[in-house]
């Protein structure tokens, strides 16, 4: 079974023509939207691709179970979900521009 610890293994599998063709299809099946903003009621869609300009991605495909934990479920259909880039990158605990929580609410003096 192949293994995807390293970057390298990760790209190798991301750039592969099985992970892309799985991909539209996990894409078409979501219908090109955000699954967890339609759980939360809103609509994310998919950006489109406006001739001459490079595309802007606005959606990931995303394992729900982990490729460096269950390599056996890498090209698994039923193992992707369509999200937008915010949710994917909270789903990866990746939030960015965010304080973080103080420890204590006490004034400090």
């Amino acid at each position: 079974m192949t293994e995807y610890k390293t970057e390298a293994q990760k790209k190798k599998f991301y750039r592969s023509g099985d992970w892309e063709s799985l991909r539209q299809q996990a894409l078409e099946r979501d219908n090109h939207e955000c699954q967890q903003c339609k759980r939360e009621g809103r609509v994310h869609v998919d950006s489109i691709k406006v001739e001459g300009e490079r595309k802007s991605v606005e959606l990931n495909v995303h394992h729900k179970y982990e490729i460096e934990d269950y390599p056996q479920l890498a090209l698994v259909l039923d193992n992707l979900e369509t999200l937008c880039l915010n949710c994917h990158n909270k789903m990866h605990n990746r939030v960015f521009g965010e304080q973080k929580k103080k420890r204590w609410d006490d004034e400090m003096w």
